[in-house]
């Protein structure tokens, strides 16, 4: 039997891998991407010449069964996506799933995801807290937002530049403009920066200032 492995990539900074990252990925037989060209400049950064194939949101549920006979005839299998831990709002959750109905061994490597450093850093309490990845864009936002208006613990979401505003907006609706917000832009990268403050503050800047680069939002539970 072969194996699965999980492999987290770099979120911004290359030199955010780990020797094992580094090494599963050089002995592995194949190497899953969710975009092969983006992927690509981290393995030629780090001289990783593992053959790789197309894994994405668009053909994931066509070509897991294929990979599983791929693990079963005893190839060891590398997923990693464009940035961060695979399956965390990335492809990964089904290949995943059906290694481990077909009773496959799968290995997740530790290593970066956004959502971390944006909590840490937020200063909001993060004892408890709960990762909601990107909103409903349209379809049961309306819901979503009503039920977490009431949640008490701190709150992790994934957003894009161009709908942050707008996000924003309705969290200063629907949770209060007074509740505290952090968001994290372009982690670890040259740009970085983290703007703290209420809903409402929150709002105003970025209204002013309009984002750029990948976002971590993370907001204060109800007190």
């Amino acid at each position: 039997m072969g194996k699965l492995y999980l492999v987290p990539t770099p979120i911004g900074n290359l030199k955010d891998i780990t020797f094992r990252a580094i090494e599963v990925l050089k002995e592995a037989d194949l190497i899953l991407a969710e975009d092969t060209r983006t992927s690509g400049k981290l393995l030629k950064h780090y001289e990783i010449d593992t053959h790789m194939h197309s894994h994405h949101m668009h053909n994931e549920h066509k070509t897991v069964e294929g990979i599983v006979n791929r693990i079963q005839s005893g190839e060891t299998i590398a997923l990693i996506s464009d940035a961060g831990t695979p399956a965390i709002s990335d492809p990964g959750f089904l290949l995943t799933r059906a290694c481990v109905e077909a009773g496959l061994e799968v290995d997740c490597l530790p290593g970066a995801t956004a959502f971390v450093p944006a909590l840490v850093n937020s200063g909001l309490p993060n004892d408890k807290f709960v990762f909601e990845g990107f909103l409903p864009v349209k379809k049961g936002r309306q819901t979503r937002l009503t039920l977490l208006a009431e949640e008490t613990r701190t709150m992790i979401f994934y957003e894009s530049p161009h709908k942050l505003v707008k996000t924003l907006t309705h969290f200063s609706e629907y949770f209060g403009p007074e509740r505290k917000v952090s968001v994290s832009r372009e982690i670890t990268k040259l740009h970085e920066e983290t703007v703290r403050g209420t809903a409402e503050e929150v709002l105003k800047h970025f209204t002013t200032k309009p984002p750029k680069g990948e976002l971590v939002v993370v907001v204060e539970g109800k007190k």
